[in-house]
């Protein structure tokens, strides 16, 4: 599980993350407070609010080049989205930690 911060006044509720979820992903569910989905090299894509954060599991599943590189594409597209930091600024954060 890893969770990720929010940028300063970028949180979203549920409801929000859901909608940028099937937006990006197609298809999404929702089970109570957690949101699953998948795609191309997801296998499992669980997210969900926890103590003012973003958490998330992922289960990856063997692909080609091409399709691994649009699944990374789509979930740093998603975390964009969702917690308004770029990749780069959640690889920087994570290094600080």
């Amino acid at each position: 599980m890893r969770l990720y911060d929010f940028k300063r006044g970028h949180k979203k509720n549920i409801d929000e993350i859901e909608k940028i979820m099937g937006e990006i992903f197609g298809t999404v569910e929702r089970r109570g407070e957690k949101l699953y989905s998948s795609y191309k090299g997801l296998a499992h894509i669980e997210v969900w609010l926890e103590k003012n954060k973003l958490a998330a599991i992922t289960e990856p599943r063997d692909v080609s080049d091409q399709d691994a590189l649009d699944t990374l594409k789509k979930w740093n597209d998603f975390l964009y989205r969702v917690t308004g930091y770029t990749a780069k600024e959640r690889k920087k954060k994570l290094s600080k930690a």
